[in-house]
């Protein structure tokens, strides 16, 4: 089992790029500190983009470990036996619900939201847990 990213968040990241060039290019005139900004706020949403491009399955799951991204697009893979918890983190902030997926590796949490999984983190956490149960 895998789960990835939507592919619609890199299109929509490389459109926001675009949208900064175009807003400056607009709005700019020949203002160097604008040009400025909008470059490192373009390049910022190029990486990021390029990050979804690289390593589009965040979470990877099978009878003998999962496996994460952790850093920039590095996989690191996880037998069961080094997972201590796997938990959904339910939290409201000014009236916004938001679940995130956190697998505890006692050296490192690795937090996944829905966006990263393109799944619901409820669902996945059960997934991993059927997975885990099942005898390698």
């Amino acid at each position: 089992m895998q789960w990835r990213i939507k592919p619609v968040l890199p299109v929509t990241k490389l459109m926001g790029a675009v949208a900064v060039v175009v807003l400056a290019a607009a709005f700019g005139g020949v203002d160097p500190v604008r040009w400025g900004i909008a470059a490192v706020a373009a390049a910022g949403l190029l990486v990021w983009t390029l990050r979804d491009l690289l390593a589009p399955v965040r979470l990877a799951a099978d009878p003998s470990g999962v496996t994460v991204v952790a850093g920039f697009a590095r996989r690191r893979h996880l037998p069961w036996s080094a997972i201590e918890r796997v938990r959904v983190d339910s939290r409201t902030h000014r009236g916004l619900r938001s679940e995130t997926l956190e697998l505890d590796a006692g050296d490192a949490i690795y937090v996944f939201s829905a966006n990263d999984l393109g799944a619901l983190p409820d669902e996945v956490a059960t997934a991993l847990a059927d997975l885990r149960a099942t005898p390698a």
